[in-house]
């Protein structure tokens, strides 16, 4: 079992101030993999120390200094791509070949991303052009608490920590407690590439310890957070006796509105998507709100699409989904699968329990419901699993207002050939993103949602400027 205790503080790996061991479980066998340490106030207190001493010092080391240590964490980050694959896949369950590709792909892809938008920002700008003596500063927020999910953990520390660092803030990522081990490759990795003590520091714990002491640290500036919406008021709460930032990226329940005139793999795709990851990620289009018209056939052809989703150990390579990532979640999915049927929605795939042959390990069935209502418990709670709820819709006003009938605003789907009515119904939907046929949005896309899921937008330049203040100079010398 690995020994994983230490703390990254000031530069160095320090052992914790108060013992308090936390075993971290490999969902794929339910076996302890390592140990951890969660880190209490004297930790934390450390970690900010660290980060505030550094934070003048790092403010204003030059652009190109900041941008060179960036890249150099590219570097790094490409040669132990490995490392952090397999430490993914033990961690959360990733199969391996999802976690090589997908996990740590979108970590190179966002940190790709930053140094190209970082390359063309102007952190000194004219008011405007009739305005020479009036000066835009856009200056480092300061010392930041980055607390992080397990679900896609590079995609999210990748988020917050280099658009951090190119802003000139310091910080302290806090992982999630469940899936640690990533977040200590990437903090090797931040010393590798020659990161100056203090500016970046990570220490592991629970929401209620480490993540709830930088909450309300008073020498903490700003907190992002991705996670939970509950947890996010939590975070909210906590942070508002200092006023410090707040960022939040929260949970969310997609619609995927499915057109008649839709091309006919949308359906089969759209079931492929929320299975990805194990159903783990936010922003899956968990609701399929169907053309009445198409209704029956979309039933069955998604039926038979979560049918032929294998599911298997993330250990194993191969294309399959693994398992959830520990037993709380398993068991509040099976309470929610049993939910869905006890309140009358049609299960016409997958269903309670482990899937045959797979007796150990956290594993889901891949599940489909039909005919869910307005009611049901399924069609509004962020169930973040295998499962798909489906629905019919009479017309695009009915569509619409399904798809916008939730606390959630995160990401929302469209499937249609008529172009005019495609552009209608993603203005109308109430959520940050909108994706349409398919089609990904572009590195540097603005992630993001609206009502309960959350504010602030990260990734490109939107990412960037979540960590600067704005500054409004006049009088200034040209």
């Amino acid at each position: 079992m690995l020994d994983k205790r230490a703390f990254y503080i000031n530069g160095s790996w320090v052992e914790p101030e108060i013992s308090n061991d936390f075993s971290v479980v490999d969902p794929s066998t339910e076996e302890n993999c390592a140990v951890i340490s969660l880190g209490s106030q004297a930790d934390t207190d450390k970690a900010v120390k660290a980060a505030r001493d550094a934070f003048e010092s790092w403010m204003f080391t030059p652009k190109n200094d900041r941008l060179e240590l960036i890249e150099n964490i590219l570097e790094e980050y490409q040669k132990r791509a490995e490392d952090m694959a397999k430490a993914i896949s033990l961690e959360m369950g990733a199969p391996i070949e999802m976690a090589r590709q997908q996990q740590v792909g979108t970590g190179l892809s966002h940190i790709k991303g930053f140094i190209n938008v970082f390359k063309d920002f102007e952190f000194d700008q004219n008011l405007n052009d009739s305005t020479p003596n009036d000066k835009i500063l856009y200056e480092p927020v300061g010392v930041c608490g980055l607390i992080t999910p397990w679900n896609w953990p590079m995609n999210q520390v990748t988020l917050k920590a280099i658009p951090a660092l190119a802003a000139g803030c310091t910080m302290i990522l806090k992982p999630s407690e469940v899936a640690p081990l990533s977040s200590i490759v990437f903090s090797e990795i931040v010393h590798e590439a020659g990161c100056p003590a203090g500016v970046f520091n990570m220490v592991n714990g629970d929401g209620v310890g480490v993540g709830s002491q930088l909450s309300a640290h008073p020498d903490i500036d700003m907190i992002s957070f991705t996670g939970s919406t509950r947890a996010g008021i939590a975070i909210s709460k906590a942070a508002a006796d200092t006023l410090k930032r707040v960022t939040l990226e929260l949970g969310g329940k997609g619609a995927n509105l499915i057109f008649a005139d839709a091309n006919e793999k949308a359906v089969k795709n759209g079931v492929l998507r929320v299975m990805n990851n194990s159903g783990q990620s936010c922003n899956a289009p968990t609701r399929m709100i169907v053309e009445k018209s198409m209704y029956e056939k979309a039933v069955s052809i998604a039926a038979e699409a979560a049918n032929s989703v294998k599911v298997s150990s993330g250990h194993e390579t191969g294309r399959h989904i693994g398992p959830v990532v520990s037993k709380v979640q398993f068991d509040k999915i099976q309470n929610l699968i049993d939910k869905g049927i006890e309140e009358g929605a049609k299960l016409v795939a997958g269903g309670p329990g482990r899937p045959e042959g797979l007796n150990r390990g956290y594993y889901v069935k891949p599940t489909v419901f039909a005919d869910v209502t307005q009611d049901m418990t399924i069609y509004h709670e962020e169930i973040f699993v295998p499962v798909l709820s489906i629905m019919p819709f009479d017309s695009e006003d009915h569509a619409v207002e399904l798809a916008n009938d939730t606390n959630y605003g995160l990401t929302n789907y469209v499937q249609s050939e008529d172009d005019a009515k495609r552009n209608r119904v993603a203005r109308r939907l109430r959520s940050g993103m909108v994706e349409m046929n398919g089609l990904p949005r572009s590195s540097g896309s603005p992630f993001g949602g609206y009502k309960q899921s959350g504010n602030g937008r990260e990734g490109g330049i939107w990412g960037l400027e979540d960590f600067l203040e704005v500054k409004s100079v006049s009088g200034w010398s040209n």
